[in-house]
């Protein structure tokens, strides 16, 4: 009983004191806890943290931080909303703008992540989320494998193209992109976190007093002992990517393992290409062909569909570059920007598969002007965290990682319209901020 008291009493210590604050940091950290899981769970557990955090706000009136992008992060919210106004079909147009309440994950994390420890261990169990979604997959993969080679011996590749595995999502792209971003996590981790000797843990003696405080800045020191552990979660989420077939996630992972092996040693840069290629030799048949379509797009028609899409696109941006032609009305309003007596490719088009097109297409230019901006604010602001502190550089690299991840595949995905995904790409773009505050509480800035 005296063990379990102490186990409470360390973990509510990293926890906001004020009561309210700390069941909204509560059901923050079960919101992320369940990002992998279940969609509805998390953004379910999202909302009760918001409200509870609210009537904090309201009782206690606390400082409220919050990352240093609202100017386009509004702008990108008003153009969003102003443009459901000039769609075809309003009523599909507001479950988009609907989606904007996830953008409450920035502030949940800068107001309810108060401590290093706390911090660390939320990319942990996301971390393991991953390895979990990933058994699965691989599971998935190999159910599915049985049953095609058994049914359509000659077609193993369309059907295992057709319906890929998943996860616990209830789509391949949504299972992909999140693994994606949590592989660049991971493999910062992995590459850049420091290590300590076995036998010692930072978390000790005055190290410990210091967590409590928020004095510690995030990713300090990483015990060795557990790191063969981590090696083999990497390992296992890598083959639920490959195995997912999602070519931009793949793409998305090799831009986020160039930057993060150009940050741990530059040197080794070159072994990337001979890894790709030797792995390239060494794998089966499916993965060769379906590398191998990627370079004859006329005959993949995920890609001749891409293109198709993209020339729509431009239609759409050219005859309404203001306000577009509303969000979730790409579908419907599809056929009316093909060429005269052109029928589309047989496909799915809700969206146009690139963010930078979908949201100037939906939304008109400026909302795309203040997408860009956001984006680039945020990679900037890490760019100037990364100079600042000297400790916890790990997470503010899987933040650039992970961006880095995003963007590459965004020209092949609307992966920033999926809610599974930007909940796990917010969640990761919001804790170099609180790196930042916890690097200012040592300096003895105002945190």
């Amino acid at each position: 009983m005296t063990q379990l008291r102490d186990l409470v009493g360390s973990a509510c210590a990293e926890l906001p004191a004020a009561t309210l604050a700390r069941w909204a940091s509560i059901f923050f950290t079960l919101s992320v806890l369940t990002f992998l899981i279940s969609l509805a769970a998390s953004q379910a557990l999202l909302v009760a943290s918001a409200l509870v955090y609210a009537v904090h706000l309201l009782r206690q009136r606390p400082a409220v931080h919050f990352p240093p992008v609202k100017l386009p992060l509004a702008l990108f919210c008003l153009f969003s909303i102003l443009s459901v106004f000039w769609a075809a079909n309003r009523t599909v147009g507001w479950f988009a703008v609907r989606k904007l309440i996830l953008f409450l994950i920035l502030l949940g994390v800068v107001n309810l992540v108060i401590s290093a420890r706390h911090l660390e261990m939320l990319y942990r169990l996301l971390f393991l989320q991953s390895l979990l979604a990933g058994l699965v997959a691989i599971g998935q993969f190999v159910i599915q494998y049985r049953a095609v080679r058994a049914l359509h011996p000659s077609r193993i590749y369309y059907y295992m193209t057709l319906t890929r595995i998943h996860g616990f999502m209830g789509h391949w792209m949504n299972f992909g992109g999140q693994q994606m971003l949590v592989f660049a996590a991971l493999l910062a981790f992995l590459l850049l976190a420091p290590r300590v000797a076995p036998g010692f843990s930072p978390a000790q003696g005055e190290g410990n007093s210091a967590l409590r405080h928020g004095g510690q800045v995030p990713g300090g020191a990483t015990d060795r002992r557990g790191g063969r552990i981590w090696w083999v979660v990497l390992g296992t989420v890598a083959v639920s990517i490959v195995l997912n077939f999602t070519r931009g996630v793949w793409l998305g992972c090799f831009v986020a393992t160039l930057y993060l092996v150009a940050r741990w040693k530059p040197r080794w840069l070159w072994a990337l290409p001979v890894f790709l290629g030797l792995g390239y030799l060494a794998a089966p048949s499916l993965i060769r062909e379906r590398v191998n379509l990627a370079l004859h797009p006329s005959a993949d028609p995920a890609l001749s569909i891409r293109f198709e899409m993209w020339r729509v696109a431009l239609r759409m941006i050219h005859e309404h570059p203001w306000v577009g032609v509303g969000p979730n009305n790409i579908e419907q309003v599809y056929a009316l920007y093909l060429p005269p007596g052109k029928s589309p490719e047989p496909g799915y088009h809700s969206h146009l598969h690139n963010n930078f097109l979908q949201f100037a297409a939906e939304r008109g230019l400026p909302c795309l002007a203040a997408w860009v901006w956001l984006m680039a604010a945020l990679v900037w602001h890490f760019w100037r965290i990364r100079r600042r502190i000297t400790q916890g550089q790990w997470i503010v690299d899987a933040a650039i990682a992970a961006w880095l991840a995003m963007l590459a595949e965004g020209f092949f995905e609307f992966n920033f319209g999926t809610s599974p995904v930007l909940m796990v790409f917010l969640f990761v773009m919001s804790t170099p901020f609180v790196a930042e505050r916890l690097g200012n509480s040592v300096a003895g800035d105002p945190a």
